[in-house]
């Protein structure tokens, strides 16, 4: 199978990580060490992904979360202090397309509307009540609200949902040594 070229901006430790176990993934503890006082907020949306991913079968037992990658290496992050950026050489079947302004969203706890017509009719029902996305997700009093709003992003993965532009990252479930074909610092 052919294979394709990816990148992804990882703490050094992650090298080091590879180095000396020949493979890395991501960790709950990475990302509360991370993401800190937010990574409550974070990781809600992280555990809806890692269910509800088109991949994950194919997950690893021991993986918790998955790794982000970029498909062009200027859509990477530039380096810095502490970090590497990491060209991976891998299958493309092992990486899940994430749309970027689909992915936002959900970061922001909003709606994924199905087309136009759907995006106005959510947007009416939500100014009837009042409240945000964010607010009807967060809040204890808006459970129905709520759940279309987590029911919405299932059309994450649903190409025929068009929300902005179809830029996209990708997911893949582990970094294995042998697919490092470049260290930026």
């Amino acid at each position: 199978m052919e294979q394709i070229k990816v990148w992804t901006k990882q703490h050094e430790n992650v090298l080091k990580e590879l180095n000396e176990n020949g493979r890395y993934i991501a960790r709950r503890e990475y990302i509360r060490s991370d993401l800190q006082e937010h990574a409550g907020l974070v990781l809600e949306v992280y555990d809806w992904l890692v269910r509800h991913s088109p991949d994950a079968a194919r997950k690893p037992g021991d993986v918790e979360y998955p790794v982000w990658v970029s498909f062009t290496s200027e859509a990477v992050m530039l380096p810095s202090p502490g970090a590497v950026i990491l060209e991976l050489t891998l299958e493309p079947d092992r990486i899940t397309s994430v749309n970027i302004e689909k992915w936002g969203s959900i970061l922001n706890y909003s709606y994924i509307p199905k087309d136009k017509a759907d995006a106005r009719r959510h947007q009416d029902m939500m100014e009837q009540y009042g409240v945000s996305d964010a607010k009807a997700y967060m809040s204890q009093f808006y459970p129905h609200l709520k759940r279309e709003i987590i029911a919405s992003w299932d059309r994450l993965f649903d190409d025929s949902v068009i929300l902005g532009n179809d830029s996209k990252y990708g997911n893949i479930w582990e970094i294995r040594k042998e697919w490092v074909t470049q260290v930026i610092r």
